[in-house]
């Protein structure tokens, strides 16, 4: 149960005076649900402005205030997408569009009446002859010397909110803070001179100052740090099961190819962890091609020597059915029984899939979140594996593991490479193995940029390529941070597409419904569909080795973790493979460094590596795709920089100073339920 002294911060901001249903829309598009959603959304900068007498004094793209009189209002004509606009003079008779686009236009008339003086701020700008303020941030009767203000916070929005509005609205959210007690270590907070929470907070939605805002985001990392041990913690306090198993099913197997180094590395560590009472808990990092389904296979034929069962779970239902398919044939040798369960499964279907969990029959669960339902339980569930771990919140590893008589041993598998100095943030509960070997055999992937203009050559390379027998992929740009902007750029390069090839081609984005969208991949994995165009629906899983030409449009678009990603779907068979990098004409120093790379090199984790140091301060952790996600406040140079203070302060407070239920344990356990890691503070009343 959350701690009373929180309750203030958790009620809904429609308790906030002003916030109605109109209002929530544009706040829940932000995720600003809660009071505390909007005492934590901080300012992403500060405008300072000029108090001017005139335009003539101004500098064009300066953030000014200016008394102007309005003296004219031009509507834009009927069905026309022109702006509204009120020309007005300052004092020296200079004139100044003032300009409104949509349905912001309608407060116009009312807030510059004409021959009526009014102070206005914004931003000076320039429109053919005219000088220009469009949607003015302020329009004010009041005297420059009111209005004027030095450093005013900008927030991020959303269509419906202004900047005055969410800026009082985080005023009344400040105003409901309670005080609470210290839970950073006294030396740590002496060190660095942080202020308290409450004033960090306040800080925060003031000024960029950094040691308020380090003291927030070294908050949540502490809370991450501190849920993370606890889980940790708690996997080895709980009674879990040694799965020895005898080697005679793994025997069986008649793998293709050998074993790598890192596989046979990795499957002895894994081996070795489930062979002890403590539930395993580990994570498989693995680049593009390197064999981690191999590695998970060898780990849940281990299970079943012991005589149990084990569960893969896959993030969509794509992957999961792929990952059934791979593994039938695998283990078809072994006599290990396979299936499938997903949230498609019906009737009799799932009748016979839930009798077989129960019964034993079934050795091997593969499927979505519907295998951790209240509905399936399994005879005795001895392993978990998650494959792309980045998809799944721990809350959800552990409803999976509860499955289990006892606590099972789970393997976590990411295809995701991930940088050493970011591993902790993600994964600090977990042991890492790495695969860093790709099988032998895998030939490079030849890379090239080629620039837009050479559409048409692209065009008619990948003609040829088709004609001579082979599949290929197309991937649509990230038109904006919009998944309808994707899809409709897909929708329109597929119309394209086929008016020249016809019905050898298919489309997958995320829009279509799933049996939509598993026909369509049938019909390019089985041959019978040459060409796929789809969005980043396909950066993960998608196994077709007859594909050997991926062409990535506007690729400079793209992060490079997720260029990697997609380069991966080609090159899986003994064809030699080429991936053709799209750019536009304009490349930023980023976007050029990015594709540069690419051609340079196939390394997954050193991309990971050089992905971090050229995004500096942008947002690795935060795809966001789905699970829980990683940071809302601290970004990426804060985590750099501030992590391992934090894990440590964790540990400290775990071994040394009282744990939870010390004094600073006690406050600790306030800063669990503000992060919504509160599964860690439920952990220990489970246990």
């Amino acid at each position: 149960m959350r701690p009373e002294a929180l309750n203030p911060l958790f009620a809904e901001v429609q308790t906030l005076e002003g916030v109605g249903p109109k209002l929530m829309k544009p706040l829940e598009k932000l995720g600003l649900t809660r009071v505390k959603d909007l005492a934590y959304h901080l300012p992403e900068r500060f405008v300072t402005r000029r108090a001017i007498a005139d335009l003539d004094s101004a500098s064009e793209g300066e953030q000014v205030i200016i008394a102007l009189t309005p003296v004219e209002h031009r509507a834009p004509r009927a069905g026309s997408r022109g702006p509204y606009r009120v020309l007005a003079q300052d004092r020296a008779g200079n004139v100044c569009s003032l300009s409104w686009f949509g349905k912001a236009a309608y407060s116009a008339k009312k807030l510059l009446p004409v021959g009526e003086t009014r102070w206005v701020a914004g931003r000076l700008d320039r429109y053919g002859d005219m000088l220009q303020i469009v949607h003015p941030d302020h329009i004010e009767e009041a005297s420059a010397a009111q209005m004027e203000r030095l450093s005013e916070p900008v927030y991020r929005l959303s269509e419906g909110l202004t900047q005055p509005r969410i800026a009082a609205l985080a005023h009344q959210a400040l105003a409901r803070l309670p005080e609470l007690p210290e839970w950073i270590e006294p030396g740590q907070l002496a060190q660095t001179g942080w202020p308290a929470w409450r004033a960090a907070l306040l800080a925060g939605h003031e000024s960029t100052e950094e040691k308020a805002r380090d003291r927030l985001a070294y908050d949540e990392l502490l809370a991450n740090s501190l849920a993370l041990l606890l889980v940790k913690a708690e996997g080895r306090r709980r009674k879990g099961q040694a799965l020895a198993g005898d080697g005679s099913l793994r025997a069986k197997l008649q793998l293709p190819f050998g074993l790598t180094g890192a596989q046979a590395r990795s499957i002895a560590e894994i081996e070795g962890d489930m062979a002890q009472e403590a539930p395993m808990l580990r994570l498989l990092q693995g680049d593009v091609g390197a064999g981690k389904t191999v590695v998970g296979l060898n780990a849940m034929l281990i299970a079943v020597e012991a005589g149990k069962q084990a569960a893969l779970l896959a993030p969509t239902e794509i992957l999961a059915r792929q990952h059934f398919e791979t593994l039938r044939k695998l283990a078809a040798p072994t006599g290990a029984e396979v299936a499938l369960l997903t949230g498609r499964a019906k009737g009799r279907e799932r009748e016979s899939i839930l009798m077989g969990l129960l019964d034993g029959s079934i050795d091997i669960l593969v499927g979505t979140h519907a295998i951790f339902q209240e509905s399936v339980t399994y005879r005795d569930l001895g392993l978990v594996v998650i494959d792309e771990q980045h998809r799944f919140g721990v809350a959800q590893r552990l409803a999976l593991a509860a499955k289990g008589r006892r606590a099972p041993h789970t393997l976590a598998m990411t295809a995701t490479p991930i940088p050493r100095s970011l591993t902790l943030a993600q994964y600090g509960e977990m042991d890492v193995s790495r695969l860093d070997e790709l099988p032998p055999g895998r030939q490079a992937i030849d890379t090239r940029v080629v620039p837009q203009e050479r559409m048409g050559d692209v065009v008619e390379g990948l003609a040829r390529h088709l004609a001579g027998g082979q599949q290929a992929y197309w991937v649509c740009p990230m038109v904006r941070d919009s998944e309808v902007a994707d899809i409709a750029a897909a929708e329109a390069r597929y119309a394209a597409l086929k008016e020249r090839f016809g019905e050898d081609i298919v489309l997958v984005h995320g829009q279509l419904r799933p049996e939509v969208k598993d026909a369509n991949m049938e019909r390019f994995a089985s041959g019978r569909a040459k060409l796929l165009v789809a969005t980043t629906v396909i950066e993960v899983g998608v196994d077709v080795p007859a594909a050997t030409l991926m062409v990535i449009e506007q690729a400079e678009r793209f992060g490079l973790a997720q260029l990697h990603q997609l380069r991966g779907r080609v090159g899986r068979g003994a064809e030699k493979s080429v991936c053709l990098l799209l750019r536009g004409g304009e490349l930023s120093e980023t976007g050029r460094a990015r594709l540069a790379l690419m051609r340079e090199t196939q390394d997954g984790f050193r991309i990971a590596e050089e992905d971090l140091a050229l995004r500096g301060g942008g947002e690795l952790l935060g795809t966001r795709q789905s699970g829980e996600a990683a940071f809302r406040i601290a970004s990426l140079d804060q985590v750099q920089r501030l992590l391992p203070a934090a894990h440590a302060d964790a540990r400290l407070l775990m071994e040394r100073d009282g744990g939870l239920t010390s004094p600073r344990g006690e406050a600790a356990r306030l800063l669990l339920y503000l992060f919504e890691r509160d599964w860690g503070v439920q952990l220990l009343r489970g246990g």
